[in-house]
């Protein structure tokens, strides 16, 4: 099909053509058959996934392997001189998500499609996404990070809606990308723009004007909300996204049957975190229109909406001024003063209130009193849902709360991007794994095998020079593939903790200067952006730069210690990063994170962790065993007791420990001062003494002394290699498979 396709776009055979025409062949031919693959007669009952963000990372060589025609093409391409690998290259990742969020959606979005379930995604076609990082002067700087060319994975729809906001209307476009299950059904991914937008506004890094709705609506994702017009244009946002959903749910539902009094029976949206919340008070306004009484659009709204929340910080649960709401669409307040009346009525506890006593509203309250299920996303994160965050919800609605770890698409993290470990895999249990990622638990009769766990340290060490070679390619930094990858990837905030990874780098460097080399060259890899208007997390990031610049021109230290920071850390980034990953640096304050998903997708690749027991670290704790994990720092219900006491105090960490004291204070040292700005690094080194509100001084020191144990844990390479097949062995757990079938199961009831 693909000669055929070549040779009627540009009347020549394969080993003729540039990669570049290969590419848009490929692309075309996938369209084509991701679109036979649509189900012609649609089941009853269709989930709908709301999200602010997907992200989907590049798509041809994941869309190859799901149609089952990867090892075809790519034998097909060799025998004309060709290679896959360099032409995926030319494909731009779609700038459609930012972290953990969006790339879970993604996840689902496979999964759903790779079980057979009816099941779309609807989100925003963002043209620029969240920003294209670049580092200047050993600082972030956001540039605009278009993606969207002549030839992509959109295909444009006729579906086009009318979106109301106070004093004009705008007209949306819809767009699909096909969403290929393995070996399974293709769903989509539905994506709302305007045809108005106008890139040519962006006119300095990532500035624009935020007034101008009809031309900068889907230009960003998250767009900066510190200002008034910025937690506007956040508002305009999550209702275009909404108001084009709910049109959309109705207009299919009603196409497979339904009078909308029975709308709970054709659908259920899974609000994907508070961003989509906006959908209930604007699913029961458009039933009212349609003539179904206040009270019965109430009940059946409530039937048909499910919310997971991702967040134990509670300033991440989105609270908007009604006033602002007021100002963008106020044909929806009034339903909402009525939710909230209904909410007064019944309860006394105004913690429970969804409009509370400055007048802001609390879209994770309507989610909890309107949607028929709440989850979370790791056993941990619900326990404290129910216990803390959320207790007083949980002691009105306990039957609504459930547990659904996250999990990942694990084909793509190992078929996709690792494909000498899939090789070792297959050859040694087969390939029944992919279809049932518990399969992968017959490794574990290998523990024993020398041989085995030696080529699987090959692997691994083929891995690191593949993404030693990358690296200096795409960025020109220079690895040592000889050394320790300890590896950090994730979104750059400080309950995440990267500043306590920096400060063990000051450890270590001053460690060597005087004296104590480690056995083994350590290299610490940090991949992150930090949201621009959050000024300590960008501080941080300068911190790691100026490590970076200062180890790398001390001849003393550079041949066993490097630090680098990856430029614009993406999917594509990601895909290099985690085969090769040694360490998995999984560091957050216990209690903090909700899941995380580069945990799971790190061991699969058979990185170790080291890491606290918090979000999703307990159950791969409990899987893998303590022998196979490192893990230190405080527990969560210590933590949490420390901030409900108020009696952590970093200062007196600062002043009474001479250690931690000498590396908080190197942040300012005069060697740092010589290559950093005053001013962020002054700022950082005061927040830490002075503040310190995810306390990286109380784990500080178990934290050094438990990632040296690590480093020489590693000197034993079979030991350690056992400790790698364990990690992939019980990896399976962690399928988005196991997730999305506990999901449908307990929740939307999709026909299989």
């Amino acid at each position: 099909m693909l000669e055929e396709i070549v040779k009627k776009n540009y009347q020549k055979g394969l080993r003729e053509c540039t990669n570049e025409e290969i590419y848009q062949s490929l692309m075309e031919m996938v369209k084509g058959l991701a679109e036979k693959r649509v189900k012609k007669e649609p089941e009853k009952r269709k989930l709908y996934y709301i999200s602010a963000e997907f992200l989907i990372g590049r798509l041809m060589i994941n869309n190859l392997i799901n149609l089952g025609i990867y090892d075809e093409i790519k034998h097909q391409l060799e025998e004309n001189g060709k290679s896959l690998s360099e032409i995926e290259e030319l494909e731009i990742e779609p700038s459609l998500g930012n972290g953990g969020l969006g790339r879970l959606a993604a996840c689902f979005l496979d999964s759903i499609a790779s079980l057979g379930l009816q099941g779309d995604g609807i989100g925003l076609n963002y043209h620029y996404g969240l920003f294209k990082q670049e580092f200047v002067d050993n600082q972030q700087t956001e540039l605009s990070n278009p993606w969207i060319e002549n030839s992509n994975w959109l295909i444009r729809r006729e579906n086009s809606y009318d979106v109301p906001c106070k004093g004009f209307t705008m007209k949306s476009q819809l767009y699909d990308i096909a969403v290929t299950g393995y070996d399974n059904r293709v769903n989509h991914l539905h994506l709302f723009d305007l045809d108005s937008i106008d890139e040519s506004i962006v006119k300095v890094g990532i500035s624009f004007d935020k007034e101008d709705i009809q031309r900068n609506l889907t230009l960003f994702l998250y767009p900066d909300d510190s200002d008034k017009n910025g937690e506007l244009l956040r508002i305009y946002q999550q209702y275009f996204m909404v108001c084009n959903a709910a049109q959309l749910i109705m207009e299919e539902c009603r196409e497979r049957g339904s009078n909308l009094y029975d709308l709970f029976e054709y659908a259920v949206i899974q609000i994907n975190d508070t961003h989509p919340t906006l959908i209930i008070p604007e699913l029961i306004h458009r039933l009212m229109k349609e003539g179904i009484g206040l009270e019965e659009a109430i009940t059946i709204v409530s039937k048909i909406c499910v919310y997971t929340n991702h967040t134990i910080l509670a300033e991440a649960l989105e609270k908007w001024p009604l006033s602002y709401l007021k100002k963008v669409v106020p044909h929806l307040v009034p339903i909402i003063k009525i939710l909230d009346e209904k909410v007064r009525d019944r309860y006394k506890d105004s913690h429970t209130y969804i409009i509370d006593s400055k007048r802001r509203v609390h879209m994770a309250h309507i989610d909890i009193h309107y949607c028929y299920s709440v989850n979370g996303v790791a056993h941990l994160h619900t326990e404290i849902l129910k216990t803390n965050e959320l207790e007083a919800f949980f002691r009105i609605y306990p039957e609504k709360f459930n547990n659904k770890t996250n999990g990942i698409t694990f084909r793509r993290w190992l078929l996709s991007c690792n494909e000498p470990l899939t090789e070792f895999i297959n050859g040694q249990i087969g390939d029944k794994y992919l279809k049932d990622a518990f399969e992968l638990e017959n490794l574990l009769n290998l523990k024993g095998n020398v041989p085995v766990l030696e080529e699987l340290l090959e692997i691994k060490q083929k891995s690191k020079t593949a993404l030693k070679d990358y690296l200096y390619k795409a960025q020109g930094i220079e690895l040592n593939d000889q050394s320790i990858y300890d590896i950090q990837i994730k979104r750059l905030h400080e309950y995440k903790r990267q500043q306590m990874n920096a400060l063990y780098i000051i450890y270590k460097y001053l460690e060597i200067k005087k004296g104590a080399r480690p056995e083994r060259p350590i290299t610490i890899i940090f991949g992150a952006k930090a949201a621009p208007a959050y000024i300590l997390a960008k501080d941080i990031i300068h911190l790691i730069l100026c490590l970076q610049e200062l180890i790398q021109n001390d001849s003393e230290v550079s041949p066993y210690l490097k630090v680098v920071m990856v430029e614009n850390y993406n999917v594509t980034l990601a895909e290099k990063l985690i085969p090769a990953c040694d360490v998995s640096e999984q560091i957050s304050l216990a209690s903090k994170e909700a899941s995380g998903t580069g945990n799971m997708k790190l061991m699969l690749n058979g990185a170790v962790t080291l890491g606290t027991l918090d979000g999703a670290n307990v159950e791969i704790a409990q899987l893998v065993g303590m022998e196979n994990i490192y893990i230190f720092g405080e527990s969560s219900e210590k933590v949490m007791k420390h901030y409900k006491k108020k009696d952590y105090i970093a200062k007196d960490y600062y002043e009474k420990d001479k250690k931690i004291k000498e590396l908080v204070d190197f942040i300012v040292s005069d060697k740092l001062l010589a290559i950093g700005q005053e001013e962020n690094l002054k700022r950082l080194h005061r927040e830490l003494i002075e503040k310190d509100w995810f306390m990286t001084l109380l784990d500080l020191n178990e934290y050094i002394e438990v990632k040296e144990q690590v480093f020489k844990s590693y000197e034993n390479r079979i030991s350690w290699a056992r400790k790698m097949l364990v990690n992939i062995s019980k990896a399976g757990y962690f399928s988005s498979d196991r997730t999305i079938s506990e999901y449908n199961e307990d929740i939307w009831q999709l026909q299989m």
